[in-house]
């Protein structure tokens, strides 16, 4: 149970990857008390037909779809009713079924809010909402029932008997599921990228797969987590997403903060790309600060296998800077790249390999 929702961003423009939406299923169709009434059949009995179901509200995973950004536009996903039954015991015709496509990676909650404007208020002025989440949706493929629609009711022919012939009883169909749910993206991939704005996280993603990242050297270029693809001869595959850049304070929610702190929340192995050159952070104290940023955010997080790629280690004055983070960190892998050059990626794109096997 979560005290607070995740903050939320409003930017069309941008990378969605939590949003609130408010979701309902259809109600069961009413069933039908009626009887036959037929030229010379002067006893034709009851015939009322039963109720169709209301459609549910189903997410499935799909691969065609990158993040959250289709709900913004549209925070709703409403099924229909089930129609009533009708003479000569004819079933009412069932709701229509909604189906929310969410890409591979999607958690979803469900709040203590009944409507939108609940939540709103809640958020605003109230105790604040209560999240508990329901779902962890994975596979390509997997579905998950966000919201049951109602059964329909029965006509008055299920309740005929030897002794109550012309029955005037009915079922009225049953209410469906609706709520407020938060829906939040966390990327999969098997490692993260995590460094300084300006590391050379995404050039090395561009070196060692074919993710196309921008590039520019300003800080903050990736402004969305970005998975790359590394493909091995033998046709072994690993995913590395690239992280936005970490500052000091990220984990009080400072710079990007907790909007893609998240995302490393499933990498099995974090790879801390370090500007060996230090001309904007000192690698020592780089690592430092990353690694106190990552513990605030998640003691799991923080216990999981770790290595530090030096990058631009083309540069004359990173030699020295490398002998002084060995130093520092002795018993930590430490691997020595070019990001740009190239030099050092197929050592450790193997390297990369052993670790995600073990």
């Amino acid at each position: 149970m979560l005290a607070k929702p995740p903050k939320i961003r409003y930017a069309p423009a941008m990378f969605v990857d939590n949003i609130r939406i408010f979701a309902k299923a259809g109600k069961g169709g009413n069933g039908l008390a009626s009887f036959r009434r037929e030229k010379f059949v002067p006893r034709g009995g009851p015939d009322g037909g039963d109720g169709g179901d209301g459609g549910s509200v189903i997410l499935e995973v799909s691969n065609g779809t990158n993040d959250l950004r289709q709900y913004f536009y549209d925070p709703k996903l409403i099924a229909t009713d089930g129609m009533p039954g009708m003479h000569a015991r004819k079933h009412g015709r069932d709701g229509k079924t909604v189906i929310g496509k969410v890409p591979p990676g999607t958690i979803v909650y469900r709040s203590n809010a009944a409507t939108m404007q609940e939540a709103t208020w809640l958020e605003r002025e109230g105790d604040g909402i209560e999240l508990e989440q329901i779902a962890d949706l994975t596979e390509p493929g997997e579905r998950f029932v966000l919201c049951q629609g109602g059964k329909g009711g029965r006509g008055n022919w299920h309740f005929r008997t030897a002794t109550n012939q012309a029955p005037i009883e009915f079922e009225y169909g049953t209410e469906a599921e609706s709520g407020v749910f938060f829906f939040e993206l966390r990327r999969i991939a098997d490692a993260g990228l995590v460094g300084y704005p300006n590391a050379g996280k995404s050039t090395l993603l561009s070196a060692i797969s074919r993710a196309t990242p921008k590039i520019a050297s300003y800080p903050f270029t990736t402004l969305q987590p970005i998975v790359g693809v590394v493909e091995y001869p033998d046709y072994a595959r690993a995913i590395v997403a690239d992280i936005p850049g970490i500052i000091e304070g990220a984990s009080e929610n400072r710079g990007l903060g907790h909007e893609f702190l998240r995302h490393i929340m499933r990498c099995h192995l974090l790879l801390f790309v370090v500007d060996m050159t230090g001309l904007e952070h000192d690698p020592v104290e780089a690592i430092q600060t990353l690694r106190k940023e990552i513990k605030l955010y998640s003691e799991e997080l923080a216990a999981r296998p770790w290595i530090i790629l030096a990058n631009k280690m083309d540069d004359p004055t990173s030699t020295e800077n490398l002998a002084i983070l060995r130093q520092r960190f002795p018993k930590q892998e430490i691997i020595p790249i070019s990001a740009a050059m190239g030099d050092g990626i197929p050592a450790f794109k193997e390297r990369l390999r052993q670790l995600l096997q073990k």
